[in-house]
């Protein structure tokens, strides 16, 4: 049961040039330290209890019996207002998309102006660990118009939501944002104490918040991604992004051999699993029977912190409402510099960071979309992969990182076509302007 508590926001006269930016002489509203200590934000906080057992088989409902999760409710009408007042720098709903045919389902999305309104790059892309830079541009300097609310820990395992809550004094929030440069429906961003100005890169606490904002929007079409540096993150302050697609991505599609495995007590554990009939090579994250959150965030953070200290760069997607994590590795902006990339793919001017490589590829020249085909987005994405020989190795990294032992899939027969993951069914409840094109 959700609790909703309506706290009054009284700010006072000095409070409200500060929260105007007169204090600060920026002549904006922004998330500067002064600003946020005497900010009233709505709270949203989640159920923390991460020993519950994760639930693998992702029921698909009669329409009439599924319902929305008030933090699904909450997280889209609160972007819906934000894009009623011009928030963002263009209407992401005119962006033609389409679903490329072959057997992959790759999607399109034509987004002519993205790559000339958004941030350019500010650091060096060869190092997957870099100090964050308070001169460069950081999640401190955005507009609190563009806060959506707190995310952050209930303290008494139960979730609630203040429609106004106080940044105390010593807390460092964790806030849901718009992404003013958004590529879906329902793009934000979540950005883990945002005042502790914390580089990008993956730790326990921050996964943990990620995890459970996909387990609390409970969306099988609202995924959660990540991208390192060296993996066309352009910004480096911890975030990670979501957005709302409303068919599954081809990724989530992609057969699977289970690999590696972690058992504990009555079967719970880890599985590990290789992508199989896939351009990039890559690893799925799933819970054993009984396992818990904390059994598969545990796994995962702990893979990424070993490929962070060996700096090899890689992307995240949380999906299935945090039931399942892929963990793909690349190596796309190595072979830029090293001038091993076709020309052809360089001129279409796509960066793969963790949306493209799961499979929904931003476009910016109209010939690129109109000659959208599976044999461009296999080519693209067949770049952005380590070789076999690097792969395994990273396996032998992860597997080392995260106690797993080697397993063999005994049901999967080489001889045979193998059948392709279960994903999400076309969503029914999203708004018109975002249904993909089938």
């Amino acid at each position: 049961m959700l609790t909703i508590k309506r706290v009054p926001t009284l700010v006072s006269n000095y409070q409200e040039d500060v929260l105007e930016g007169n204090v600060m002489g920026c002549g904006r509203k922004c998330l500067g330290k002064c600003c946020m200590l005497v900010s009233v934000l709505p709270l949203y906080a989640f159920k923390n209890d991460d020993n519950e057992p994760i639930e693998n088989d992702i029921q698909t409902l009669p329409e009439e019996e599924c319902q929305m999760s008030f933090l699904n409710n909450l997280l889209l009408g609160l972007w819906e207002e934000r894009m009623s007042q011009g928030l963002f720098r263009y209407d992401v709903t005119t962006c033609e998309t389409k679903v490329i045919p072959g057997r992959c389902g790759f999607i399109a999305q034509l987004n002519e102006g993205r790559h000339l309104k958004k941030r350019p790059t500010e650091f060096c892309i060869d190092k997957v660990l870099q100090p964050f830079d308070e001169n460069k541009f950081n999640f401190t300097k955005v507009g609190q118009e563009e806060v959506l609310f707190r995310f952050e820990p209930s303290t008494d395992y139960k979730p609630q939501y203040f429609s106004g809550m106080r940044v105390n004094g010593g807390i460092s929030p964790s806030i849901v944002a718009i992404n003013v440069s958004p590529i879906e429906y329902g793009h934000v961003l979540l950005i883990p104490r945002v005042l502790d100005c914390l580089p990008q890169r993956i730790d326990r606490d921050s996964f943990a918040i990620a995890l459970h904002f996909a387990r609390e929007v409970a969306d099988p079409f609202f995924r959660v991604g990540y991208n390192s540096l060296g993996a066309f993150a352009t910004i480096n302050h911890l975030h990670f992004q979501a957005y709302y697609l409303s068919v599954p991505f081809p990724v989530e599609k992609a057969p699977i051999q289970k690999i590696l495995a972690r058992m504990g007590l009555g079967g719970a554990g880890v599985i590990v699993s290789k992508l199989l009939n896939y351009p990039v090579r890559g690893f799925a994250f799933e819970g054993g029977n009984g396992s818990t959150a904390r059994d598969l965030s545990d796994a995962v953070v702990n893979s990424c912190i070993s490929l962070q200290k060996k700096n090899i760069p890689f992307n995240i997607l949380i999906a299935q409402c945090g039931k399942k994590i892929f963990l793909l590795p690349q190596c796309y902006a190595e072979k830029q510099a090293l001038g091993v990339v076709d020309q052809e793919l360089l001129d279409t001017q796509v960066n793969p960071a963790v949306w493209e490589i799961s499979g929904h590829i931003v476009l910016k020249r109209t010939k690129d979309y109109n000659d959208a085909s599976e044999e461009y987005a296999w080519k693209l994405l067949s770049e952005v992969s380590l070789s076999e020989e690097r792969f395994e190795e990273v396996k032998g990294y992860i597997s080392e990182a995260a106690g797993l032992q080697a397993e063999d899939d005994k049901n999967i027969n080489p001889e045979k076509e193998i059948p392709d993951s279960p994903g999400p069914q076309v969503a029914s409840h999203m708004p018109p302007d975002c249904l993909v094109l089938q």
